[in-house]
């Protein structure tokens, strides 16, 4: 039991990875770090969020952030703006010409991507998603 787990679990880390790599290569291609393209992608078509949102929804850690989206800002992709409220809180929005950066690389990293799945079929598809739900509702369970 314990080694078709570790098994198991090795082929999804190695999975997760060859899709990162890949990936991570297909955005230097168009000029951005993987952490730079992630802020661009979760940003886009959203008015924008506060740093704690963009945080949790791209998984970068804090320290990471403040330095991606100093760089970003200095581009000219992002804006930051203090919240009128909670002077404290720090929203996060793309800029007009990083709102035209996402509109124009979006898609060609989402196209590229799917090319690796050229083969899947709708059943394919199906079966994948079911069994990720699965995983992810197991590992979302509190364990004591």
């Amino acid at each position: 039991m314990g080694e078709r787990y570790l098994r198991s679990i090795r082929l999804l880390a190695e999975c997760m990875q060859s899709f990162e790599k890949s990936s991570a290569q297909n955005v230097r291609q168009l000029g951005f770090t993987h952490s730079q393209f992630d802020i661009i992608a979760t940003l886009g078509n959203t008015p924008g969020m506060t740093c704690k949102d963009l945080g949790d929804k791209t998984l970068i850690t804090k320290g990471t952030l403040t330095g991606v989206l100093d760089r970003l800002e200095q581009k000219g992709l992002i804006e930051r703006e203090r919240g009128c409220d909670d002077r404290r809180q720090l929203f996060v929005k793309l800029s007009a010409e990083g709102d035209a950066v996402f509109k124009e690389i979006f898609p060609q990293v989402v196209s590229k991507g799917k090319q690796r799945f050229d083969d899947y079929t709708d059943a394919d598809y199906d079966s994948l998603e079911r069994e990720l739900l699965k995983l992810r509702e197991r590992l979302l369970r509190v364990v004591d």
